[in-house]
């Protein structure tokens, strides 16, 4: 398997509807608006083996100080062999010089994330208005 890791934003919307809807993302249900977002974020590291989407990460930043980094999504079939680490990797490299890297975890993607080097914000409280139901 020779998985290619790209920033080129060559995906469609179908291959990004497929990712989404293969992890249960509710963002599936929206596909322009997912895809326009996708379009329109900082940055977006994709994930192919072949012509498969199987992998996608992306940032939203203001360009200087500070990155957030909404969207991690591997297809279920290729988790857990580093794909997400790769990007996860790449994605914090970029942004290294920036005043805040910042995401929001739950669940499983907690411990992933420790080991990227993410840590709890103080005694900082995640809020959100979301119309999502996979939390």
């Amino acid at each position: 398997m020779k998985i290619i890791i790209s920033e080129k934003k060559g995906f469609t919307i179908a291959d990004v509807v497929q990712l989404y809807k293969a992890n249960q993302w509710s963002a599936a249900a929206k596909p322009e608006q997912l895809y326009n977002a996708l379009l329109g974020s900082h940055t977006v590291l994709t994930a192919w083996d072949d012509k498969k989407l199987i992998g996608l990460g992306n940032a939203i930043s203001d360009g200087h100080l500070v990155v957030y980094f909404p969207h991690l999504l591997i297809l279920p079939e290729y988790q857990n062999k580093g794909i997400g680490q790769i990007i996860m990797e790449k994605l914090t490299e970029k942004y290294k010089e920036f005043h805040m890297q910042m995401l929001t975890a739950d669940q499983e993607a907690i411990s992933f994330y420790k080991k990227n080097g993410f840590e709890k914000a103080g005694n900082t409280q995640a809020m959100w208005i979301y119309k999502g139901k996979e939390h």
